[in-house]
């Protein structure tokens, strides 16, 4: 038995022993560091530039430079500064296209973020795992979706009047269709956009000083600038005339949405004695979840509480809170906004 094997082992024996030989024979087509092109690169080095000249050194002024640039007498050279983003996207075919958000030069550029609240770690480690189960539906091989229909109602008849016209809306109450829910994958789980606090100020019309400390109380309450409203009609029962500010609203958006979520759940609301929680009809069915706070509620945000004196009571204004969801129906945000924190009473919106 050990003769068999013997032929086998010093073949193998063999082979080890040249295979060394082999490699190092086989052409090298890697280039090192030590090629000659890169000897020539290292020897080119800037120390081989002669310095300028003493009287170029002396005559240069950089205030008189700057000077004559204000002055627009000497203008900064065309290839510096020139490029300036389209106002309006005019297209994919128009020759000048707007740079992506991410690029500084976009006039949508928002540098950040500059932090990672603790509720978007939780939404990214817990809540969206787990939301996506809940709304998760399995569709197993071979199945067929139902063939969707017209959702939008055609003219019917002779009048002339029903030809290239757009068509009906369907029929109920609102013009507007309702969003259609995708399959629910790992790349769409539903998120929190956007929060909007919007405040009504009617008595600004009288008197602006309601409409300033609304903004200040706002602003201190979301950390975003507000942006003031006019009335744009007469309305009698609401006692507002055209062309006067009677409202500011504050866009909240990518980390301070998180941030004044988890202050207002685990702050603001259980503060709130006898409060039952956020009506669980007050969607939109797009995935938008709205609610009201009144002036003694938005007093007790911390910004309003340890500066209560630089506040006036009476002026102190109610608000309301407007949640923007990716989700395309009711359900889907109100798991999203359970998850969170954010309490609900009375039957579900579904």
């Amino acid at each position: 038995m050990a003769l068999r094997e013997l032929p086998s082992r010093a073949a193998s024996a063999l082979l080890r022993d040249a295979r060394p030989l082999i490699h190092a024979n086989r052409p090298s087509l890697r280039r090192h560091a030590s090629s000659e092109p890169l000897q020539e690169v290292a020897q080119s080095t800037s120390f081989a530039v002669p310095p300028p000249s003493a009287d170029l050194v002396q005559d240069f002024d950089p205030v008189a430079r700057s000077k004559t640039r204000r002055l627009r007498k000497k203008p900064l050279p065309p290839s510096r500064y020139q490029y300036r983003p389209p106002k309006y996207y005019r297209g994919p075919l128009h020759p000048h296209q707007p740079p992506p958000e991410s690029d500084p030069a976009s006039r949508l550029f928002q540098p950040g973020p500059f932090s990672l609240p603790r509720l978007e770690q939780t939404y990214e480690s817990t809540i969206a795992a787990d939301l996506l189960t809940l709304i998760y539906h399995h569709y197993p091989p071979g199945f067929r979706a139902p063939v969707q229909t017209q959702r939008l109602r055609e003219w019917t008849g002779a009048s002339p009047y029903y030809q290239n016209r757009p068509l009906r809306p369907p029929r109920g109450k609102g013009d507007h269709l309702k969003l259609l829910t995708p399959p629910r994958t790992f790349r769409n789980v539903p998120e929190i956009t956007k929060v909007v606090v919007h405040s009504m100020v009617p008595q600004a019309q009288e008197n602006s000083g309601h409409l300033h400390v609304a903004g200040m109380v706002v602003q201190a309450i979301t950390n975003v600038r507000v942006e003031a409203h006019k009335s744009k009609h007469n309305v009698v029962g609401w006692d507002l005339r055209e062309g006067k500010y009677v409202a500011v609203t504050a866009d909240v958006e990518r980390e301070d949405t998180f941030h004044f979520l988890s202050k207002l759940v685990d702050v603001v609301l259980p503060k709130i004695k006898e409060w039952k929680g956020v009506s669980g009809n007050s969607g939109d069915n797009s995935g938008n979840i709205a609610f009201g706070l009144t002036p003694d509620q938005v007093a007790l945000f911390p910004e309003i509480e340890v500066n209560y004196d630089a506040y006036p009571p009476k002026m102190i204004p109610g608000c309301h809170v407007t949640i923007q969801t990716s989700a395309t129906n009711d359900r889907d945000a109100l798991l999203l906004l359970q998850s969170i924190g954010l309490p609900f009473y009375g039957r579900l919106n579904k």
